[in-house]
């Protein structure tokens, strides 16, 4: 039995017919013919029923040519790990991002990865970072975009920039017209957060620890909300239920115009300035490291406005 029968029996029961299947092969019917005949006897079963014009799949035939069909898309596939191999780049990359770095990250580096690697497709998942490094651990991503600190899974991690945090507020609140703002001073705020199991919540809650005994119980709903997004929180905090805090390269680059203002103002943090590393992380046994290389330079080449790249 050869691939090269499997081949003949798969075309033979698509197109119902030996000479439009020795056309598809581009073999002579003969040669065809005799090739099928061959495994049939080898099997002692019948694989076709030839009558008139068309011919039929017998019904241990079609058991035998999914089969089959199987074998050759894994035969493929052998392949196609043999081709990566030889192009580390050729191929797809799957890779998992946080919510919220995502929608403010991946328009450009997709932009970039189809100009530069066009041959390395992106296969995205957004996901919180409990899950996505569960994702990376069964193999399911080849690679993921998180924010540090996350637990220590034996991941190869390299530095992408460190991100510093912004305070947003609506257009009409007291605070609107600073041009800093203390983290102290958010203390006597309304603080809308995101909800359990955001990472970016925990770095809110460190920059400002007395909200944490607030979303943790009901009563406390009184002084501190939940959102499911930051966008949902922009909007929230747009429509004067409270402020919160967000990460720069979620921040529009356009605030507003005169004939249409924002309806949000940021405001920069003071001395110390609250921040988060974003790192690329990887299994240390995946062998595509060019593939690694090529994302982190395409997230280079994004604009990412106000963040400090990290190199080194």
């Amino acid at each position: 039995m050869t691939l090269t029968e499997l081949r003949y029996i798969v075309a033979v029961a698509r197109e119902r017919h030996f000479g439009r299947a020795a056309e598809a092969c581009f073999v002579s019917q003969p040669t065809l013919s005799v090739a099928i005949k061959k495994l049939e006897e080898e099997l002692e079963v019948k694989l076709f029923e030839r009558g008139g014009s068309e011919v039929s799949v017998t019904p241990l035939g079609e058991e035998i040519i999914r089969q089959a069909q199987a074998t050759l898309e894994s035969a493929a596939s052998i392949k196609e790990i043999a081709r990566r191999g030889k192009d580390p780049l050729a191929g797809p990359l799957r890779l998992g991002v946080i919510y919220t770095i995502g929608p403010y990250l991946l328009p450009d580096l997709v932009r970039n990865a189809i100009e530069h690697v066009p041959q390395m497709p992106l296969m995205l998942h957004e996901n919180f970072t409990v899950r996505l490094l569960e994702m990376l651990r069964t193999g399911e991503l080849d690679c993921t975009i998180l924010a540090e600190p996350f637990p220590d899974t034996g991941l190869a991690i390299a530095p992408l920039y460190d991100e510093p945090f912004m305070v947003a507020v609506p257009r009409h609140h007291p605070l609107a017209t600073r041009t800093s703002i203390s983290s102290a001073e958010l203390k006597q705020q309304t603080m809308l957060l995101l909800g359990t199991g955001h990472c970016f919540r925990d770095h809110v809650l460190e920059v400002c620890p007395e909200f944490a005994r607030f979303s943790s119980d009901t009563e406390g709903i009184r002084k501190s909300f939940e959102g499911s997004s930051l966008e949902t929180i922009k909007h929230m905090v747009a429509s004067g239920m409270g402020i919160t805090v967000v990460p720069q390269l979620s921040v529009p680059v356009d605030h507003g115009t005169a004939d249409h203002p924002s309806l949000l103002r940021y405001i920069p943090f003071s001395d110390p300035v609250p921040t988060r590393r974003v790192v690329l992380a990887w299994r240390r046994s995946f062998t595509r490291y060019e593939a690694i290389a090529a994302l982190r330079n395409a997230v280079y080449q994004c604009p990412l406005p106000g963040v400090h790249r990290v190199t080194d």
